[in-house]
């Protein structure tokens, strides 16, 4: 089992590119080839020691004879437009430094896992493949927020005054565990409207809706301040899904998206499903954060596209975000390698 094996000695690199400090590995058994990795979704800036891994999820890539190098970023929060570029500095630089990787490989985990795709769409001649760990694949903006905006619309008719508007949100808003704690309160003490917003974000318990509430809006609050303003509207939407659906949409309140920002999150979070390398994307069968049907509208867009060959999803039977094991890790890497160097594409499904 991965999750038991030791760490090999590594040799370990630290440094920092235009703000963005970085972390590199190199296995005493290093192939050559190197996995760049990036991280999801942080409010506070990444920053790297040089204690001995390897930790989840890079394990599985040191212990197969990759080197492993991950920038922090220059940016926090959904920095993806940073993410892309430093990661492409990091790697020009590892090139500069160790010599051309016989092959490099892309992956990351949740905002990781999209800027995965995104990178694999944008420079395909970069990457030889791809492993999408729980990303929200089928795009933030048509997805990801766009369902945290409803739910939080939802939230305020059923929740008045409880967590700011979901629109112009004050920028110094902080995620805390008051701020939880006070959701939680309003949620239990209206068990039946609790009952209904867990049932349209299929979430099971009122602890994650209320940890999910805040969450949503501080990211929502995020990306208006990166985009100039609110990329969602809510005028032409019909909510269904609720016991009481009339009540609810001549009640709900309603929001006229800014087009600037329309097009911000069009430019730099749209996807295309344009994948001309391999793509292996792992997702857990219960995730309140991203849900499964996200990342398997991706198929959609590599359908349309004209590549459907390109791209394969997988599950593991787990319930969290990113709850991916090192051994389920180690096997999609090893399928995802074997694609690569014989075209022996990995069957879709259960990870096992």
């Amino acid at each position: 089992m991965l999750s038991s094996l030791c760490s090999a000695a590594t040799k370990v690199k630290l440094g920092e590119i235009n703000g963005a400090k970085f972390r590199i590995d190199i296995p005493e058994n290093w192939n050559g080839g190197l996995v760049l990795y990036c991280h999801g979704y942080s409010v506070t800036p990444a920053t790297f020691d040089s204690a001995p891994k390897p930790t989840a999820p890079f394990a599985p890539f040191l212990t197969a004879g990759y080197a492993v190098a991950q920038s922090g970023y220059a940016g926090t929060g959904w920095a993806v437009q940073e993410a892309i570029d430093d990661t492409q500095a990091l790697r020009r630089y590892f090139t500069g430094k160790y010599g051309k990787p016989k092959e490099v490989f892309i992956t990351g985990q949740s905002m990781g896992g999209f800027t995965t795709m995104v990178l694999m769409e944008k420079y395909p001649t970069d990457f030889d493949a791809a492993l999408s760990l729980c990303g929200p694949l089928a795009g933030v903006m048509q997805y990801k927020l766009k369902t945290a905006f409803d739910m939080r619309v939802l939230f305020d008719y059923y929740f008045p005054d409880v967590l700011p508007a979901p629109v112009h949100i004050p920028r110094d808003l902080q995620r805390s565990k008051e701020l939880e704690a006070k959701v939680l309160a309003a949620l239990q003490a209206k068990p039946g409207a609790a009952e209904t917003l867990r049932r349209y974000g299929n979430i099971k318990t009122d602890a994650e809706l209320a940890s999910l509430e805040v969450l949503w809006t501080y990211q929502l609050m995020d990306m208006e301040q990166r985009s100039g303003g609110n990329a969602f509207d809510n005028r032409n939407v019909i909510y269904v899904g609720v016991p009481d659906n009339n009540a609810v949409n001549d009640g709900v309140k309603r929001y006229t998206a800014d087009l600037n920002a329309v097009e911000y999150l069009k430019t730099f979070y749209a996807p295309t499903g344009k994948l001309l390398r391999p793509m292996l994307a792992i997702h857990t069968t219960y995730d309140p954060l991203v849900p499964p049907w996200v990342p398997g509208t991706y198929s959609v867009l590599t359908e349309n596209a004209g590549n459907p060959d390109k791209f394969v999803l997988q599950y593991v039977k787990h319930d969290g975000h990113c709850r991916i094991e090192l051994d389920e890790i180690a096997r999609g890497f090893e399928q995802l390698r074997r694609w690569k160097d014989t075209g022996a594409r990995p069957p879709s499904g259960w990870n096992h």
